[in-house]
């Protein structure tokens, strides 16, 4: 009898435990919507941010459509046999009515749609949402490759600069750094070419054809870009994790740590750096984002088929289907990558709370 008690006793007690956890599960998620739907939640913020970037890019877009109406249009007859197809198709578009109207077409068609038109000068006859979408893996391949050169270089010489601070090596890279970050990339790029690719024939001058893009002689290909486009990134990077480490490195705290008796290796391993990378990272994030967007000149010096040297030849050739395609991709992804990073300040270190004041 006694043990029947026990075992029914500990199972109310189980039940009622049970209980109390379901309703502190139910009360932590009552508690995290509130915390979520607040009105200063991050929530909020990122829904605000997210608005405010497609009323940027609708205004852009806007501006943009009408500078390009007030350009001369290629005549039809210069096309030839394909002179009534062009004829259809622009006044499908709207050419012949009023800049609103015409606006609204292209709204509709391009933005809903998906349908951004076919080239008329450039890639002739051809649709450019898939001569774009063709064009995107040589952008994609060479940011990768810059960015895989160029983070673990530039944190590691800032690193070692804010380590040697005041001392031969501190201004030796400091020194670099501002000559880097002063030049403007296309220099390097001619620099670059004249000496590994003319003098020391070490690599070739253009780019390898073709569409294998992980092959051995297309890495060899791309290298000269590659040196080309790191050397902004390195200097950035080198400049801010020197100045950030440099700055913790004397803070209160790092005193405090040596004073407990832990070394300077550890102190730094454990505390400094942490800290130091806090505004390093969102710059690092928002280098990930912005691999899409590639370079304009360095695509056209080393004849990179990619989407840089196709904005650049839309222009020239007045494709102004490719130069509408191409300016709202580039203006999103430099939209979204200042999205992303400030997003990241907020998750990296908790004691930054977005979207207060």
């Amino acid at each position: 009898m006694f043990r029947s008690v026990c075992v029914w006793t500990g199972v109310l007690k189980s039940a009622g435990s049970a209980q109390n956890f379901q309703q502190r599960c139910l009360n932590t998620k009552k508690e995290w919507r509130k915390a979520m739907f607040k009105k200063n939640s991050i929530f909020w913020y990122i829904l605000k941010r997210i608005a405010l970037m497609f009323f940027v890019l609708f205004a852009i877009l806007i501006m943009c459509f009408v500078l390009v109406k007030l350009l001369p249009v290629t005549d039809a007859e210069a096309f030839g046999k394909d002179m009534n197809l062009i004829l259809q198709r622009r006044e499908a578009l709207g050419y012949n009515k009023p800049i609103l109207v015409q606006f609204w077409i292209f709204i509709k068609r391009s933005i809903f749609g998906g349908d951004w038109g076919i080239s008329e000068t450039l890639y002739r006859n051809q649709d450019v949402w898939d001569v774009f979408i063709s064009k995107l893996p040589a952008t994609m391949l060479v940011n990768v490759y810059s960015m895989i050169l160029s983070v673990p270089l530039g944190l590691a010489l800032g690193i070692y600069a804010a380590l040697k601070k005041n001392k031969w090596q501190d201004y030796t890279i400091s020194t670099l750094v501002m000559v880097f970050i002063s030049v403007p990339s296309y220099v390097y790029a001619f620099l670059v070419q004249y000496l590994f690719c003319f003098k020391l024939q070490w690599f070739p001058l253009q780019m390898k054809s073709g569409t294998d893009w992980l092959s051995w002689p297309m890495f060899v290909s791309v290298i000269p870009a590659v040196i080309s486009l790191a050397f902004g990134s390195v200097a950035g990077l080198a400049r801010y994790s020197r100045a950030e480490l440099s700055e913790v490195l004397t803070s209160d705290f790092m005193l405090l740590a040596r004073t407990k008796g832990l070394k300077r290796s550890q102190a730094t391993l454990r505390h400094a750096l942490r800290n130091a990378m806090v505004p390093v990272f969102p710059m690092i994030l928002g280098e990930f984002v912005g691999i899409l967007g590639g370079s304009l000149i360095i695509e056209q010096i080393f004849g990179i088929p990619g989407v840089g040297q196709l904005f650049l030849n839309s222009i020239t050739a007045l494709d102004y289907n490719f130069f509408m395609l191409l300016n709202a991709f580039y203006t999103l992804i430099g939209l979204a990558t200042g999205i992303v990073v400030d997003i990241s300040y907020g998750l990296i270190d908790p004691r930054i709370k977005m979207g207060q004041r």
